[in-house]
C-alpha cells in the first residue's frame, strides 16, 4: 500500500531532481548522464575480501550519483528505479557461458531495513535492469534467492574487516531456490559496492548451493575502486546502453 501511494504521488506532484535539485524534473539530463553516460568498468576494493567475484560498476559513488541512490533507497523516490536500473543493466557482463538465460540475484536487504524503508531498493533496481536487458534481447531472470539467516549489525561506519566479520555466514539460499541457482549462470547485483563484503558473502552462499557466479554488477562504487582495478588489471570498459531522460 505504501509503495502504491508513493508511485501515485510521484506522478501527480511536481518533483525536484534527485541529483542536483533542479525544479520540476525527477532526474535532469545532467544527473542522468552521471549515472549512465560513461562506460561501465571493472572495480575492486582495497583490501579485497576473499571470494569476491569480478565486479563491474556503472558510475563512481559521489555527488549526484550518491544523491540519486539515497533518494531512491532512503526517501522512497521509486520512479528513480528506472534510470538506476538502466545504469545497472550496463554493468551486467555481456559474455556469459552457455546459451541459457542467466539469473540476476540481488544482494538481500535485512528485513528490518525493508520494513523501515517500505520497499526493497536493490530488488526494485534489479527488476528495472532486467526489463532493460530483455528489451535489448538479452534474456535474464531476477531471482531473489538469498536471505539473512541471522541478524547483522548496521554496516555503515564499519571498516572493511569489521564488515566482512559482521556478514560472515550471515546469508543463505532460501528454500528451493538452490535448484534454480544450479540451472543457469548467476550475476549478483547491488546498488552500491563499498568494501565488497556483501557481494563476497552473497557469492559464498550461491556457491555453497552449487551455483556458478560469473560476476557481479553494481550501480556505483567508490572512485578508488575504479583506480585500483585499473592499476591491477589494466582492464578496459565496455559500452553501456544509451541514456534516456526521465521526468
Amino acid at each position: 500500500m505504501r509503495e502504491w501511494w508513493r508511485e501515485i504521488t510521484e506522478l501527480v506532484l511536481p518533483a525536484d531532481c534527485a541529483g542536483c535539485g533542479r525544479a520540476r524534473t525527477a532526474l535532469c539530463g545532467r544527473c542522468l548522464m552521471a549515472l549512465t553516460g560513461r562506460p561501465a568498468a571493472p572495480v575492486r576494493p582495497v583490501p579485497s575480501p576473499a571470494g569476491l567475484p569480478q565486479v563491474r560498476a556503472a558510475a563512481p559513488y559521489g555527488g549526484e550519483v550518491r544523491s540519486v541512490l539515497l533518494a531512491h533507497k532512503e526517501r522512497g523516490a521509486l520512479s528513480l528505479a528506472r534510470p538506476l536500473g538502466a545504469a545497472l543493466a550496463g554493468a551486467v557482463p555481456r559474455r556469459v557461458p552457455g546459451r541459457e538465460p542467466w539469473l540476476l540475484v540481488p544482494v538481500p536487504s535485512a528485513r528490518r531495513s525493508v520494513a523501515r524503508r517500505g520497499h526493497d531498493p536493490t530488488r526494485r533496481i534489479a527488476l528495472a535492469a532486467a526489463a532493460v536487458l530483455r528489451g535489448a534481447g538479452r534474456p535474464v531472470r531476477v531471482v531473489p534467492a538469498l536471505r539473512h539467516r541471522r541478524r547483522v549489525a548496521d554496516q555503515s561506519g564499519l571498516p572493511a574487516r569489521a564488515r566482512a566479520a559482521n556478514l560472515a555466514g550471515a546469508l543463505e539460499v532460501a528454500g528451493p531456490a538452490g535448484e534454480l541457482l544450479r540451472s543457469a549462470p548467476v550475476v549478483l547485483v547491488d546498488d552500491l559496492m563499498t568494501t565488497g563484503a556483501s557481494l563476497a558473502e552473497s557469492a559464498r552462499s550461491v556457491r555453497s548451493a552449487g551455483g556458478k557466479v560469473v560476476g557481479a554488477a553494481v550501480v556505483a562504487a567508490p572512485p578508488s575502486a575504479f583506480r585500483s582495478r585499473a592499476r591491477a588489471r589494466g582492464a578496459g570498459p565496455e559500452p553501456t546502453p544509451g541514456a534516456r531522460r526521465y521526468r
